[in-house]
């Protein structure tokens, strides 16, 4: 399984934050937003991770994230020139991809909670065409939204209903098996002029080979596409980490509970950013003060 990190786009909705920098690129909380979501795919163990971003913004990550083999992991970086939609992904990546099975995942996208990683390892078990999400909300009109059977088959998807037909807004996260390089090739730009990922997902449907995974409530998923979405997020992600001292989003942290890395290099890494709350943590982690 290969892992893709969607990090494009001019986040026109956060300007002029975002007027010279990348989004993904910005704090959130206490580390940059990009490593929420490439966390998500370390708990899903996918070690092989494609960064797409603007030619703009592509030297910032390469900068920011290196090779990835600090943490025991492979980045790769390709450039997407302009935004033409999530579908163009597969298109981008399918050299990356190769005969694998991938998942997508928005730079912009948190998902938190106990049995993350449970989820994500069945999402990914046997993948035989799209496994997308389903998370419940109170306002399903302002988000894509999904309407499903009792076995969890997709029966319709719709971007912004005024009559949606569940509550089940769709998260940006999505696992497909290698046929979503040819199908996502064949998708026509919309009206907005873009390769929309709901096209690949219809046809995965048409074929009944779409399914859906319920996040349940001890899960919470939140997005940053706003100022209130960012400051709500900080200022959940400190909360969290105040109470319990376990870091959110933590790759060094990840990589090493997935066994990527060993203690001592953890070690290292913490002690590099000593000064720093985060490396103290690295510390603590490494030496097993905190468990």
């Amino acid at each position: 399984m290969k892992g893709i990190v969607l990090a494009g786009g001019k986040g026109t909705r956060l300007y002029p934050m975002t007027k010279a920098v990348s989004k993904q690129i910005l704090p959130l909380y206490d580390k940059p937003m990009i490593y929420y979501s490439i966390s998500t795919l370390l708990l899903a163990g996918i070690k092989e991770i494609l960064i797409i971003s603007t030619p703009r913004d592509l030297p910032m990550f390469k900068e920011l994230l290196g090779d990835g083999s600090r943490i025991g992991v492979k980045f790769e970086y390709a450039e997407q020139k302009e935004a033409r939609g999530l579908a163009e992904a597969f298109v981008i990546g399918e050299d990356f991809i190769g005969d694998d099975d991938v998942c997508l995942i928005l730079g912009d996208n948190i998902f938190f909670g106990n049995g993350m990683t449970t989820i994500l390892n069945e999402a990914q078990k046997n993948l035989d065409g799209a496994v997308i999400f389903g998370y419940q909300v109170a306002d399903p009109k302002s988000y894509g939204v999904v309407e499903f059977d009792e076995s969890g088959h997709v029966l319709s998807l719709e971007e912004k209903p005024d009559n949606p037909k569940s509550n089940y807004a769709i998260p940006g996260l999505y696992f497909f098996n290698n046929d979503v390089i040819n199908i996502s090739k064949q998708v026509q730009p919309s009206g907005r002029g873009e390769l929309e990922i709901t096209s690949i997902n219809i046809e995965y449907m048409k074929q009944h080979k779409l399914d859906v995974k319920i996040l349940p409530r001890g899960i919470a998923w939140l997005d940053t596409g706003t100022t209130k979405n960012l400051l709500e997020a900080s200022s959940f992600v400190q909360t969290v980490q105040t109470r319990q001292n376990l870091y959110v989003g933590c790759l060094e942290e990840i990589a090493y509970r997935r066994g990527f890395i060993d203690a001592e290099q953890l070690l290292t890494l913490g002690q590099e950013l000593h000064k720093t709350d985060y490396g103290q943590y690295l510390i603590s982690l490494a030496k097993g003060v905190i468990q």
